[in-house]
């Protein structure tokens, strides 16, 4: 952490003032601010927003680096993208260390403060993953922080010795348990849920759970997650990513999941799907649920898109939510930013006295403007520390 005085910049579409940050945290905000033991940066007029946060990646997948990958499979059967991905990192040679440097140092050059990256465990590539994403976090813990979660991405039930791995991988120090599409994938949701709601209370963790499956397929996984979330008192621990099935338009079979959500201070991640049934912004905020959002996995075997940007899936963010107006952007931003954060569980990012000393400087006449052209960020700070400037972070990828 060090002191920086940022000066000249507008908070959010405020007028002209300067931001100090002292010790990782804001410690004034106003016109012509002055400290002699702070660096100083001219932001030029530009808008300062919160640092963004990346809720729901995968940073051991990504294909930056390589070669195009030319992708004959598709994404018309979820089992063989699965199966596809885990024969070509062992083909292509993938080290999960040196593909989530790349990931994650692309995502903070964008803004990004916080990443939460799903980390896949099998019984093809054991922990090995886990080791590499957990090596890249302590590598870049001065210039974003990484949380992952333990993902059986190729099913427990149905891939035996998944489940003692997993163990390993909370005792390792994953920080969350995951998940995956207890009927879809494993179809066997008992055994499935019982596992991971089992190794989340072994270890005091909480769970994030990939829940793809639409429709009442989807309803029937939700009531049996919420089900075991509210007889193991698991308040404000139950995250569950994707949800497409909150996206049903029946609000009679819709309402209730929500309510159940709200009650027990659960997060949603999206990733603003395009292809997909989803949760929506007001939906989210009208039930007091927490609400963050994630790329997915970018560049990778499953698909060529993405790039790691938030300040981009923030726009996507509102197009898939109907936000229009500029006051309506603000939403769309916080999903990707502060509330995201909050989403994770932890403190809310905000440009406030007293708050954390993550922010970004942006192009743009308002937000709203500078949400849709995305441009390259001319500053992103972290605790009081410069880590990227003019689009590229001041570490090198390797």
């Amino acid at each position: 952490m060090s002191n920086l005085l940022i000066k000249n910049t507008r908070v959010l579409d405020g007028d002209p003032t300067d931001i100090l940050i002292r010790d990782g945290r804001i410690a004034g905000i106003g016109p012509d601010l002055d400290a002699d033991d702070a660096a100083v940066e001219d932001a030029g007029g530009r808008i300062a927003i919160p640092g963004l946060t990346e809720a729901h990646t995968h940073l051991d997948k990504s294909l930056l680096g390589f070669p195009w990958y030319f992708n004959d499979v598709g994404g018309g059967n979820l089992m063989a993208m699965i199966d596809n991905e885990r024969q070509m990192k062992q083909r292509l040679g993938l080290d999960p260390h040196v593909q989530s440097m790349r990931h994650a140092l692309q995502t903070a050059a964008f803004g990004a403060t916080l990443i939460r990256s799903h980390v896949d465990i099998d019984t093809t590539g054991g922990l090995k993953a886990l080791e590499g994403v957990m090596e890249t976090a302590e590598k870049l813990k001065d210039v974003v922080t990484i949380e992952t979660v333990a993902f059986p991405q190729s099913g427990l039930t149905i891939s035996p010795g998944t489940y003692e791995l997993l163990d390993e991988a909370m005792k390792m120090g994953a920080d969350l348990m995951g998940g995956l599409d207890p009927c879809g994938v494993d179809k066997d949701p008992k055994g499935h849920l019982d596992a991971i709601f089992g190794l989340a209370e072994k270890h005091g963790k909480g769970l994030d759970i990939h829940l793809h499956e639409r429709g009442e397929l989807g309803a029937f996984s939700m009531e049996q997650i919420l089900d075991r979330a509210e007889a193991l008192g698991m308040k404000g621990k139950l995250t569950v990513s994707h949800a497409f099935c909150l996206g049903m338009t029946d609000p009679a079979r819709v309402t209730p999941l929500l309510e159940r959500l709200g009650a027990l201070e659960a997060s949603i991640m999206t990733t603003a799907p395009a292809s997909s049934p989803a949760p929506l912004v007001k939906q989210m905020s009208e039930h007091g649920i927490k609400f963050g959002a994630g790329n997915d996995g970018i560049q990778d075997t499953w698909g060529p898109y993405g790039n790691g940007d938030m300040l981009e899936r923030a726009k996507f963010v509102g197009l898939r939510s109907n936000l229009r107006s500029d006051a309506e952007m603000y939403m769309a931003l916080d999903v990707c930013a502060g509330g995201g954060a909050e989403a994770m569980g932890m403190e809310r990012r905000e440009i406030k006295v007293g708050g954390i000393g993550d922010l970004v400087i942006v192009e743009g006449v308002s937000v709203a403007h500078a949400i849709v052209s995305h441009a390259p960020r001319k500053l992103v700070v972290k605790a009081g520390r410069v880590t990227a400037r003019d689009g590229a972070t001041l570490m090198e990828a390797p």
